[in-house]
């Protein structure tokens, strides 16, 4: 089956189609050389198994390290590992048990560090195991998983739904997230779903801006979305 071809969102990072496998979930693919210049490409959550998108990949060099942001972003893992061979699948350690089939899984608690690249980062709330992806390259790249995503207006918010784990905790991780990044720190935000919200399909106009404006203490009480 032919899908849409990724779309590059930031020089040197793509976009997939909406999986159906993760619920309609946004995966990114990003073009990154190690320290010595070798390709250490990186994905992040699952895009569809399907031919065009692994010869997508392939083509480009492959994928080194492919980071799974929660529980529900992994799709056809077995299946993506075996055509991909990638070489580390990094998984926050308490959503690790649910893929059993893996090879190359790497665990982690707080954070785990991506030489020359960056760092995935537990952001609890979502599901037990959510996590961030932050690249600093280009004035900072955050990937959010489903701990931030677009509304229906387009702005970047933290969105309560039946299945979250623990609303709470989400929000206090997005006022770790405030606390955490600055204006030069921060560029983009590239949620994990919903991106058809966004007119270039990343939040790129003052992403610092739109993490301030959250009202984390107004949001508390915010009812679930079905």
């Amino acid at each position: 089956m032919s899908i849409r071809p990724p779309h590059q969102i930031i020089e040197g990072v793509y976009a997939f189609p909406p999986n159906r496998a993760t619920l309609s979930g946004t995966a990114y693919f990003c073009l990154v050389q190690d320290e010595s210049g070798q390709v250490a490409n990186l994905l992040i959550d699952a895009p569809p198994c399907e031919p065009d998108v692994l010869d997508f990949m392939r083509d480009r060099g492959g994928v080194r390290y492919w980071a799974i942001t929660h529980r529900g972003a992994s799709g056809e893992a077995k299946a993506l590992q075996a055509e991909l061979g990638c070489s580390a699948v990094l998984v926050q350690e308490q959503e690790a048990y649910l893929l059993p089939e893996l090879t190359n899984l790497v665990t982690y608690g707080d954070r785990y560090s991506l030489p020359a690249v960056g760092e995935v980062f537990w952001t609890p709330g979502f599901s037990p195991g959510s996590a961030c992806v932050y690249l600093p390259r280009q004035g900072g790249i955050l990937f959010t998983g489903r701990s931030l995503l677009p509304n229906r207006d387009g702005q970047i918010k933290p969105l309560r739904f039946a299945k979250t784990f623990h609303w709470p905790r989400q929000l206090r991780q997005i006022k770790h997230l405030q606390e955490r990044f600055t204006a030069d720190s921060l560029a983009y935000i590239c949620p994990g779903a919903n991106i058809g919200f966004l007119p270039h399909r990343v939040a790129d106009e003052a992403a610092y801006d739109q993490l301030q404006a959250i009202d984390v203490a107004n949001l508390l009480t915010m009812p679930a979305l079905l």
